[in-house]
């Protein structure tokens, strides 16, 4: 098969989907692979590295998508990018469409199938390829609030760890998932005081294993009100698979939060957990709603692109390898990620937002 791998133009997003040493495994496999010239140099791979690898390189993307069959990147495509798309292309990348509704009706409209990174499902629930960017996002977040609770940035002035003779500065981290549970796990290591809300009675374990700066508690709508209010810093980390985040933080209680906090909703590609929330970009990153700073940058991983398509990338090459084989419908995995099946919408979380 000829697999494409486009060069992402998603503003300031430096990952790219395959790293070298993933394509020469595709090529070893009998596959042709392309990559758009300059493809992975924000994340340190030149293009010596990829022709040394195999790939064949295009100039640019009208050539990439011209000539590829399976399209392979990171995040969805971009209006220029639709227009090079066609029915009998098998797109794979990241693609959020819940929170996309008009992307979907575009891509229906191509004709083409497209499976999502992030609905590839195991028959535990398992989603093998959000994983390790959720791993990233959780830890970017609290680097990220880290910082902007610094004074210059606009926030409260808090050493988010504390030091002796000051205060701790308070996390709530909403959803103990992977992302919520890095958050948690990098900050409670600052020395926070954290506090994380799931249903999951297991992974509210997991988290009080974290340290004993760490509370975990089931999201009683009285108890997250008032950890919200008092938060220093507010992650959100919710994910229902394919669905539209439910809003667990509303306007009025973003507006009772201090002058100065924090806010960084990591669910925001699925259209974001708390209301005040909206989408920015790492060209324009925040914004104030109410006093609180907001960061809903929809490609936080792409901050650290050597290390995020690394991990990527070593998660991808697997089922890029068996979407190449011919006879990739029989694995569940991968179809349990298809969103569009020849211009039809057939995930069922999204199906609920056409009926």
């Amino acid at each position: 098969m000829r697999i494409g791998v486009p060069r992402e133009i998603k503003t300031l997003e430096g990952r790219v989907a395959l790293v070298p040493a993933a394509v020469a495994q595709l090529v070893m496999e009998g596959h042709s692979v392309l990559v758009e010239q300059g493809a992975g140099l924000q994340s340190g791979y030149d293009d010596a590295r990829y022709h040394a690898a195999g790939a064949e390189l295009v100039a640019d993307a009208a050539a990439l998508y011209g000539g590829a069959e399976l399209v392979v990147k990171v995040k969805e495509p971009q209006p220029e990018e639709v227009a090079l798309l066609r029915d009998d292309h098998l797109l794979f990348s990241f693609l959020h469409l819940a929170a996309a509704t008009g992307l979907m009706q575009q891509l229906c409209a191509v004709g083409l199938t497209a499976v999502a990174f992030e609905t590839v499902e195991a028959d535990s629930g398992w989603l093998p390829l959000l994983a390790p960017m959720s791993d990233i996002a959780g830890r970017v977040a609290v680097q990220v609030g880290a910082h902007l609770l610094h004074r210059p940035q606009g926030g409260k002035g808090i050493l988010l760890g504390g030091l002796p003779a000051a205060e701790r500065g308070r996390v709530v981290i909403l959803g103990a998932g992977v992302a919520g549970g890095n958050a948690a796990l990098l900050a409670a290591a600052m020395g926070a005081e954290v506090t994380v809300f799931d249903r999951q009675r297991d992974k509210l374990e997991r988290m009080r294993a974290l340290g004993n700066n760490v509370t975990a508690l089931h999201p009683y709508p009285d108890a997250l009100h008032e950890a919200v209010v008092e938060a220093d810093l507010l992650i959100g980390a919710v994910l229902i698979t394919g669905k539209r985040a439910p809003h667990l933080v509303s306007a009025d209680t973003v507006r009772e939060m201090g002058e100065g906090s924090a806010i960084i909703d990591i669910a925001v590609d699925q259209g974001g957990c708390i209301e005040t929330t909206r989408p920015t970009t790492y060209a324009d990153p925040t914004f104030i709603v109410d006093g609180v700073i907001h960061f809903g940058v929809t490609n936080m991983p792409g901050a650290v692109p050597r290390s995020a398509s690394q991990a990527l990338s070593a998660a991808l090459i697997p089922y890029v390898s068996r979407l190449a084989s011919g006879d990739w419908r029989a694995d569940a995995e991968l179809s349990r990620g298809i969103n569009v099946d020849g211009g039809e919408i057939i995930h069922p979380a999204l199906q609920e937002l056409v009926i």
